[in-house]
């Protein structure tokens, strides 16, 4: 598979928001990652539909959002609405998960579903007929500019050997601390879609951030 790389907006300056969004797109990032927080999942609260809306005005690079609430069904459609390409969902919400997976793929938006590093990653082989993404979090979900959680490669080693045998187009997404020092490692591990915060948007040239997480990300693909 292609790697493909997504800064995630939660750590641009918001006071700046068009400027980093332009600082990104010159290293050519394949998705903008949109972490979405309800206060009740995860103890913080972030931003809605609008600000998505704003970012599908800004720039023609694909819209990802994470949608770590309680309710995702309730919000899913405005979500759609304001231009997310690939919506996903947590299997840990209070809600029936196939049905919200379901209901992403009924309104014509790329589904995906995210697991909580305590989560086995055998949670996700019902879903599978119905997602194109597993979105494994290295960081406990909830707060931006944590560190990674090293076991998290084994992870992606695991999950990567379980699509492998049930179904092998389903790619495998990662956020938190990710980073130039481990991308090659988790693409090595079956990784192909890294999502980086800190790591881009609190470096002193974005853009060349982006090109070197991809460049350390294309090492892990050669080196398989």
């Amino acid at each position: 598979m292609d790697i493909a790389i997504a800064p995630s907006i939660l750590s641009a300056d918001f006071g700046r928001l068009e400027d980093d969004i332009r600082a990104a797109e010159r290293g050519s990032p394949d998705y903008f990652h949109c972490d979405i927080m309800d206060g009740h999942f995860v103890p913080n609260i972030s931003f809605g539909p609008m600000v998505v809306r704003k970012m599908r005005e800004l720039t023609d690079v694909p819209l990802d959002v994470h949608l770590m609430i309680t309710d995702p069904d309730r919000y899913i459609p405005a979500f759609v609405e304001a231009g997310a390409s690939l919506i996903y969902p947590h299997i840990e919400a209070p809600h029936d998960v196939y049905r919200t997976v379901q209901l992403v793929n009924d309104l014509g938006v790329r589904a995906g579903i995210t697991l909580n590093p305590g989560t086995p990653v055998e949670w996700v082989v019902p879903l599978l007929d119905q997602v194109e993404s597993v979105l494994l979090m290295s960081v406990c979900p909830g707060f931006g500019g944590q560190e990674f959680i090293p076991g998290t490669i084994a992870r992606v080693r695991r999950l990567r050997a379980l699509l492998d045998e049930h179904r092998p187009e389903v790619g495998i997404a990662v956020d938190g601390g990710v980073s130039e020092a481990n991308a090659t490692d988790l693409v090595r591990a079956g990784a192909d879609f890294l999502i980086a915060g800190s790591a881009v948007f609190r470096a002193p040239d974005i853009a060349e951030a982006v090109r070197r997480l991809r460049a350390a990300a294309e090492r892990g693909k050669e080196n398989k």
